[in-house]
């Protein structure tokens, strides 16, 4: 397998920008086994434990923290995955203006399992601002009323606008709020690794 890029390197887009890779595959594991640990550490009942994804890239991190459970305790837990297009409070035009970000496609909420006595941990793969978890919140809820809810993130950039806060965390990444993190995956991406990336001047 070839080896990752770990230097500074042209990013695809329209914008002028670059891209550090501040995560390879190998770290990605690394940090998937060390959230599992930590979710089988502090659920004592994980016959009780669903791992339900936000999409789109909380869905393949949540279907490895479940094989890496099921590999470490024995127990195969709960899955879901969840889609929060409506909940989210930047998807809506108000007032005939133009929503705040492109409108995301609508995919399927699948929860094959009552969430009433269960904990859930919500999986995604980047924490920032919290709005997003929110709408998961909201979403979840609208399923049923589980008896806790977790939050298990790959990577926390800081910049909460809302006061939510992580159960798990793969790596805490501090960025200034002009860069992003962009996670990519095998699954919907055909790699692994996340990448800080920053506009150039121009």
């Amino acid at each position: 397998m070839a080896a990752l890029p770990t230097g500074p390197f042209k990013a695809l887009s329209a914008d002028t920008s670059a891209a550090t890779t501040v995560l390879d595959a190998e770290a990605i594991a690394t940090a998937i086994t060390r959230i599992a640990h930590e979710i089988v550490e502090g659920n004592a009942d994980l016959a009780r434990v669903a791992l339900v994804g936000i999409h789109t890239r909380g869905v393949p991190i949540a279907q490895r923290l479940r094989r890496r459970i099921e590999e470490l305790s024995g127990t195969d837990v709960a899955f879901g995955q969840l889609d929060i297009t409506f909940h989210r409070d930047d998807v809506h035009v108000r007032g005939g203006e133009a929503p705040r970000h492109p409108q995301p496609l609508v995919r399927s909420t699948t929860l094959d399992f009552p969430l009433e006595g269960m904990t859930v941990v919500l999986v995604d793969d980047v924490l920032y601002t919290g709005r997003t978890i929110r709408a998961a919140i909201d979403a979840l809820f609208g399923y049923g009323r589980p008896e806790r809810v977790q939050l298990a993130v790959l990577a926390d950039r800081g910049h909460r606008e809302l006061p939510i806060r992580p159960d798990y965390v793969g790596k805490n990444l501090p960025t200034a709020r002009d860069e992003r993190i962009q996670v990519e995956l095998v699954e919907v991406d055909e790699i692994d690794r996340v990448l800080l990336v920053t506009k150039e001047p121009g």
